[in-house]
Order: C-alpha cells, then sequence, then structure tokens
C-alpha cells in the first residue's frame, strides 16, 4: 500500500512560522495513531500569509491547508485530511488559489512543489531538458537561443542576457568563470532566496549551460551570509549534482567539464553589484571598480566572467528546454518574459506572484496584493527595492516594465514592491535612502561617501524648516552629484526615492515643493 504524502515547506519564511514544529507535531500524530506517512520537504509556494501551508496527496490531487499550526494538526488527522477532509483551514487544491491560479509560473514551476534535494522530481518536472538541449545544440547556438528569448537580467539592472554572455563567450582565455550573484540585498525581496531553497538544481542547471555557452569550467554562487538555509541546501544540491554527473568532469555524460563552488558575502549591500562582488570573491574589500574593463573581459581572478542574478540563471534551463519563442512571446514592450514580483510590506496578501511583463502597479497593489493589511488607504508604494522611487496612487497606472518605470524616474530592480499606508512619513523614508547610502557605501568616489552624509544633513533642515528654498535647492544639486558622479547604483540611485518623496509628499517636507526644485 502507497504511503500517505505529507507536503511541508522548509523555505526561511515557513520556517519562521514554525514549519518544523508541524512536521514533529505531524510525526508525533503519527505515531499515536498508528499510521505511517511519508513527509516531503519542499519549498514555498510564496503565499506567506497562508504559511505553513501544507499539502497532501490525494486521489484528487494535492489538497492544501493552511495557514497549520502545530496544534491544528491532531484535529487535522481527526478530520481525515489525509483524504482531503472537510476542515475550517481546508484550502482545496492549490493551483485554484486565486493568488496562484493568476500566475504565469515560469522560473517558478517547481518551487513548493518538488522535494528540493531530489533529482528524480527535478527530472520528473523537466528538469536537465534544457542542459540536455544544450549540449546538442553548441556554443554559438546556445548564446543565441538565450538572446533571441529576449531575457534581461533580473538582478535589477536590466541587461541583455545574451549580449553578456556573448562578449564574454568571443573573449580569447584559457580560463573563464560563471558567477551568480546570489546577495540579494533589496528590502522587500525574497525571489532568489526562494529559487535557492525550493528550487536549487534550476540554478545548478542553469550555470551549467552559461557555463558550456561561454566556455568557463568554473562557476561560484556568490551568496549573502544572512541565508544558512539556502547555503545549506545548495551545498547539498552541489553535492548530489556531482555525484549524478550532472557537475563535475564530462557532465551528463559530454566532454564538458563544470563545478561550482559556494562564496558567502559578509553582508555589505555594495557587493550586490557586479564588481564588488568579484572583489570579495577574490577575497578583497568588496569595493566597485572602475569600468572599463567589464567583467566580460576581465571578471574574476582577471579572466572573462559571466555575472548573472540567480533568477536570470534559474531561468535559462526552461528558456532551452521550451525553445525561446515560448519565453519571447511572453511579456510587454522590451520586457520579455516573466517577473517574479516580490509583494511586501503593509500588504493584504504578501508574496511571489510571477507574471508577464505588462500588469499595472495598482493591479499588483491593489488586486493581487489585496490593498493594506492595516485596512487603511495606501499612500506610496517603493518599487526596486531600497533604491526605489516611491511612487503615489497617481502613478497606479504605469506598467510593471523597465522602460515604463524608467519613464517615471524609477526602477523596477529586483522585482520587490513594498506597500506603505497612509501613515508613513515620507520625509522619514526620504531621510533613510540617504542614511542607509552613507552606511552600505564602499567608500571609494566621494559623491556616494560624502554626498549621503550630507544629504541626511540637508533634509533634516528641510524638515526643521531651516533656509527651506535654499535646502531644497541644495538638496537638487546634491542629488543630480551624486546620480551622475557616483561609481555604482548606490550612490547614483538614492536620488530615486529622495526626489520622488518629495515630489509626490511635499507637505511631508514642510509644504509644497519649488517649482523645478526637485525633479519628479
Amino acid at each position: 500500500m502507497t504511503r500517505p504524502r505529507i507536503f511541508v515547506p522548509r523555505d526561511a519564511g515557513a520556517l519562521s512560522l514554525g514549519s518544523d514544529e508541524v512536521e514533529r507535531a505531524i510525526i508525533a500524530a503519527e505515531r499515536k495513531l498508528g499510521l505511517n506517512v511519508e513527509i516531503v520537504r519542499t519549498g514555498s509556494r510564496g503565499l506567506f500569509w497562508l504559511e505553513p501551508m501544507i499539502e497532501i496527496e490525494t486521489a484528487e490531487g494535492r489538497i492544501a491547508y493552511g495557514p497549520v499550526k502545530s496544534g491544528d494538526v491532531e484535529g487535522l488527522f481527526a478530520a481525515n485530511w489525509l483524504d482531503g477532509g472537510p476542515h475550517q483551514l481546508r484550502l482545496g487544491r492549490p493551483e485554484d488559489i486565486p493568488f496562484l491560479k493568476r500566475q504565469t509560473r515560469f522560473t517558478f514551476a517547481r518551487c513548493g512543489i518538488v522535494d528540493r534535494l531530489s533529482l528524480a522530481d527535478y527530472r520528473a518536472l523537466g528538469g536537465l531538458r534544457g542542459l540536455e538541449r544544450a549540449l546538442s545544440l553548441g556554443q554559438a547556438t546556445i548564446v543565441e537561443e538565450v538572446t533571441k528569448s529576449g531575457l534581461r537580467g533580473r538582478g535589477g539592472a536590466g541587461f541583455p542576457t545574451g549580449i553578456k554572455w556573448r562578449t564574454t563567450a568571443e573573449a580569447q582565455a584559457a580560463q573563464k568563470y560563471v558567477v551568480c550573484n546570489a546577495d540579494e540585498g533589496d528590502s522587500g525581496t525574497y525571489a532568489d532566496r526562494m529559487i535557492m531553497e525550493g528550487d536549487p538544481f534550476c540554478l545548478l542547471e542553469g550555470m551549467a549551460i552559461a557555463g558550456i555557452a561561454v566556455g568557463a569550467t568554473k562557476g561560484f554562487v556568490y551568496i549573502r551570509s544572512e541565508y544558512p538555509n539556502a547555503i545549506e541546501i545548495l551545498r547539498r544540491a552541489i553535492e548530489i549534482g556531482r555525484a549524478e554527473n550532472m557537475l563535475g568532469t564530462g557532465i551528463a555524460g559530454s566532454a564538458h567539464d563544470f563545478d561550482i563552488e559556494i562564496r558567502v558575502g559578509a553582508g555589505a549591500y555594495v557587493c550586490g553589484e557586479e564588481t564588488a562582488l568579484l572583489d570579495s570573491l577574490e577575497g578583497k574589500r568588496g569595493q566597485v571598480r572602475a569600468k572599463p574593463p567589464l567583467p566580460a573581459h576581465k571578471g574574476a581572478f582577471g579572466q572573462p566572467t559571466v555575472v548573472n542574478n540567480v533568477i536570470s540563471l534559474a531561468t535559462v534551463p526552461a528558456i532551452l528546454a521550451g525553445g525561446a519563442d515560448a519565453y519571447r512571446d511572453l511579456g510587454y514592450g522590451r520586457s520579455r518574459g516573466t517577473m517574479p514580483i516580490q509583494i511586501a510590506g503593509n500588504a493584504k496578501y504578501r508574496g511571489l506572484f510571477e507574471a508577464a511583463f505588462g500588469l499595472t502597479l495598482g493591479d499588483i497593489v491593489d488586486d493581487i496584493g489585496g490593498g493594506t493589511a492595516s485596512g487603511r488607504p495606501v499612500r506610496a508604494v517603493q518599487v526596486g527595492g531600497p533604491l526605489g522611487a516611491y511612487f503615489p496612487r497617481a502613478l497606479f497606472d504605469t506598467p510593471f516594465d523597465y522602460e515604463a518605470f524608467t519613464a517615471k524616474n524609477g526602477l523596477i530592480g529586483h522585482g520587490g514592491v513594498v506597500v506603505f499606508d497612509d501613515t508613513v512619513d515620507m520625509a522619514r523614508q526620504a531621510r533613510f535612502a540617504m542614511e542607509f547610502c552613507s552606511i552600505e557605501s564602499c567608500g571609494k568616489c566621494t559623491p556616494c561617501r560624502i554626498g549621503s552624509t550630507r544629504g541626511v544633513e540637508v533634509i533634516d533642515r528641510i524638515v526643521k524648516g531651516e533656509r527651506r528654498a535654499e535646502n531644497l535647492t541644495l538638496l537638487q544639486e546634491l542629488c543630480e552629484t551624486m546620480r551622475f558622479g557616483s561609481l555604482c547604483a548606490l550612490g547614483g540611485f538614492v536620488p530615486f526615492p529622495v526626489t520622488s518623496a518629495i515630489t509626490h509628499f511635499p507637505e511631508d517636507f514642510g509644504g509644497a515643493p519649488l517649482g523645478g526644485a526637485v525633479a519628479a
């Protein structure tokens, strides 16, 4: 007789809400009732307000219950949840939950479904097909396929992935590298972590494909130290990958060698910038490098290097498996494919929502996110992490697309959407952006290092009403200097949250802004 299977998430979000305690309660109830169940630890589906969301494999398919606490378990067994029995926590089929039903799960198709460390599960749901096809295509065709798909960097810059790969492939060197940027530091973002914890093999497969495409034999995952759970799972996945010939010498029986090593960062936000990341990876202090040379020509240890975000690399296997057209046909304008939108802050339904580009900001906040958790009116939304602009309700018709946000002096970044209700003090938020920059600056360039410190002081004077007009003009000049004079996006993007807060929420700074004093 087949053992009943219970799927319990082991994503960091679910762990923080007690999923390990729920597992222990299931084991205790199983013994008490004389049952024999199989517990499968998965990632998360990304519906955080329902975590821990436990799923039961039944004759009608998987049935979800949530949010489940350890104290609910005995009652769930009594309600015959192993057969999908009725209970106040019963959610029904996961794919029928509106938040999931509306998504286009491309990169996250397996996340929350498979045993995260079972290569058999991974294969059963399409894993390794991209690698197999890549091995049959050859270098140039792989690069062309990725270019044709329209995939752009999902770490924030939105640079075309295929162009980056082609540049590295054409570079002449005896050794090349693939570096995965897993230094996910933006506030309100967690997509990288969810993939690494819920479907790590797709990241490893994407890195191996990138290695074949550019001629690299070694890869590094640079991951932030604040992700111990993801680090543990990735290490185990790499060991399994080596044992199963997915990594190492002659991968998948081919003539290609490719192995992966994990490097853990020390928590510097600036190391999310690719050149500072490379310095840190090499054991140096993480500081931004001047460009040129580009990492594609001279990157890790002075060798040609592809540096891509987790989501960019994790999307590659599905593109290769299904063909470039299937991905390119999704999206809006020049933003092709899907984006894992991470809804956070004061939102009613917080979680990961993967969809094709083109939804409006209002769709995301009001419809999908359900407005605020507090029930108060939404006042502002910050998209793109701590360096992203604050958008008021008047801009909620903006399509979620790189170019549309750029046109409104905003940025999509890594896809984080942080919601604020009408109790937020936007002057404090603007000050926080400058203070954050001053703390996280690597110190290499003066506009970022000194400008952010002066910015805090100027904002304080504006709020106090000291020579407001003069200080607003000074703040504008300071923001322009930081934007155009900083070596990297840390100092260069801080003006976005500051100027947007003053432009759209002038009342929090003591009145209406001066005409032209601060750009929208």
